[in-house]
């Protein structure tokens, strides 16, 4: 299809009446869009709840382990000059 045919078939397009819309389709896909908001709000306070509760946990469990700190000798050193 060259550009002239291409052109022609727009046109064909542009001047045909739109289809009717059925009434219903605005409150339907209000409804949808707002369940869709809700879905998604609610997924993000989740998240966020969920990364909150992990810090909370890492900085519990780094405050009782102290991973930080060297551990203490299991061996005791050898006694020299007794």
């Amino acid at each position: 299809m060259n550009r002239p045919e291409r052109e022609a078939a727009v046109r064909r397009l542009m001047e045909r009446t739109p289809p009717q819309v059925p009434p219903d389709l605005y409150p339907e896909a209000v409804r949808r869009g707002g369940r869709l908001l809700r879905r998604r709000t609610a997924a993000r306070r989740l998240l966020w709840l969920l990364l909150i509760a992990a810090a909370v946990a890492f900085t519990v469990w780094a405050l009782t382990a102290r991973p930080w700190v060297e551990p203490p000798s299991q061996t005791t050193p050898p006694v020299s000059n007794w």
